[in-house]
């Protein structure tokens, strides 16, 4: 499969989709059982990485847990007013073992799945928890040293954080996993990185996975880096990260890391080796609706950039369409894929979604289609598809005031992409609630000399303009709130 230096990867809620397509096929469906045109319906020819969510086995504790939660019911009710007892499964994060769940065909369904999809030429991800195991797993049994132990008076003073387990030592009290400012996850035991076993085990389990796909994409990474680990636990461990994937690309050569990360440690896990990371301050910032910060957001190393993973949604956020209101959607979405770095979409996000569907449910609610966002969506991946966009050359452009005194060139965002052939494009955002206007300078010396007529990918609206008063003043634009372009550009 050739590289592509920007590409895109789609997130599919596995258990979820298999549940819609056995109620559309009227019988039960398993990876084996998925026919080619719901694959050729779910993934768009612009995308490059698959990634399937919940495919590895959980526990029936897990899933006991998750059911007698009353938060969490509260939340799934929200989600499926006809909830039932069939609908909960458990986290798909409370892994129990690294070995394709049963109730989705196992792991040779999901090698010849991986099969179909590199037919396709389409790379498989799947998760990896280094954090913690299922309440569940084999290990808390045979190696309980894999895991942070606590006692009667830490679990006293934090009961959520803690559990009493029968075991052939005797009554353990083991902590659940969690990060630094929540309470513990109930459904999990936190694995004890001081432990050079415990590396040693999560190596193995690592080079097993990377046997069965192409990537990962690591949940939490940032748990296990030794500053917060030693924060968290009070216990000094070594660098997971850097021998963690030195050694499975040894065993697998090209293999392709994506860190969930926040706390600005993106940069930290770039260095340990991680192809992407999550990108949740341009998320955020996106959210709140105010230009400078996104600008200013881009202004970044490009190196940096380019293993930045953009996204509107994913399972742990909001639906983008709940989110973002119409027109602030499409131009925050043009932001995020329209820059450099792994272009990250969400199971359903295309079709405008709303509800969001928590990772221990195996369904979701049947909801229409937005038919507006699905159509801008398709025009967006169409461009996503063409080279400039895949392997091209980005650059942030400067906006200049439409004239003095007038500040509202302040909202408008611009990029340029000149392609491997030559092609331009220009992206202009109104990221802002109101009318505004500027000229935005184009770097594209070959412009002087000719009319060029530019024509909107998004709307398919044109206009002619001069090519010198295009290099040299500007592009005028004097646009609604949150008015978005991608202009190509034809000679006249």
């Amino acid at each position: 499969m050739p590289k592509t230096e920007y590409p895109s990867l789609y997130q599919v809620n596995t258990r979820v989709w298999l549940t819609e397509l056995s109620r559309e096929m009227g019988r039960k469906v398993t990876l084996d059982d998925v026919p080619d045109e719901a694959l050729d319906r779910l993934i768009d020819e612009a995308v490059e990485w698959v990634w399937l969510l919940s495919v590895w086995q959980t526990g029936p504790e897990g899933r006991r847990i998750t059911q007698e939660n009353p938060d969490w019911q509260v939340e799934f009710r929200e989600t499926l007013p006809d909830l039932t007892e069939d609908d909960v499964a458990g986290s798909g994060f409370a892994i129990a073992a690294y070995t394709v769940h049963e109730s989705l065909g196992g792991d040779a369904a999901l090698a010849r799945l991986r099969a179909r999809l590199r037919s396709r030429g389409i790379r498989l991800m799947l998760d990896f928890v280094p954090n913690h195991s299922a309440i569940d797993c084999s290990w808390v049994q045979a190696h309980p040293d894999f895991y942070i132990h606590g006692n009667e008076a830490e679990m006293a003073a934090a009961p959520a954080n803690y559990r009493k387990i029968d075991h052939p030592l005797g009554n353990l009290v083991l902590a659940h996993g969690r990060d630094p400012y929540f309470p513990g996850w109930p459904d999990t035991f936190q694995l004890n990185y001081g432990n050079p076993k415990l590396q040693e085990a999560m190596v193995t389990e690592l080079t097993g996975i990377a046997g069965r796909c192409d990537g990962v994409r690591c949940d939490m990474a940032m748990l296990v880096e030794p500053a917060v680990f030693e924060r968290t636990w009070g216990i000094p461990s070594e660098p997971f990260w850097p021998k963690a994937i030195r050694q499975v690309r040894e065993q697998v050569p090209g293999f392709v890391f994506m860190a969930e990360v926040y706390w600005d440690m993106e940069w930290d896990l770039q260095q340990h080796g991680f192809d992407y990371t999550y990108d949740k301050r341009l998320y955020d910032r996106l959210r709140e609706g105010h230009a400078g910060p996104v600008r200013e957001h881009f202004m970044a190393e490009q190196v940096y950039q380019s293993k930045m993973a953009r996204f509107l949604e994913n399972h742990d956020e909001p639906r983008a369409a709940a989110a973002f209101p119409p027109g602030k959607h499409q131009a925050a979405a043009l932001l995020a894929y329209c820059s450099p770095g792994l272009r990250f979409f969400h199971h359903g996000q295309l079709q405008g979604k709303i509800k969001r569907i928590s990772p221990h449910l195996i369904r979701g609610p049947q909801e229409p289609v937005n038919a507006e966002l699905e159509t801008f969506y398709r025009e967006l991946l169409a461009l996503l598809y063409l080279p400039a966009f895949k392997n091209g050359h980005w650059q942030l452009l400067g906006c200049a005031p439409a004239w003095e005194g007038n500040a509202t060139h302040l909202n408008y965002i611009a990029f340029a992409w000149e392609g491997p052939a030559g092609e331009r494009f220009l992206v202009a955002v109104n990221y802002a609630p109101q009318h505004s206007q500027c000229y935005i300078p184009l770097p594209f010396p070959e412009l002087n000399g000719f009319q060029w007529r530019l024509n909107d990918r998004i709307s398919g609206t044109a206009f002619v303009r001069d090519g010198h008063e295009l290099q040299h003043k500007g592009l005028y634009l004097d646009e609604q709130p949150w008015r978005h372009f991608v202009f190509s550009f034809q000679k006249q």
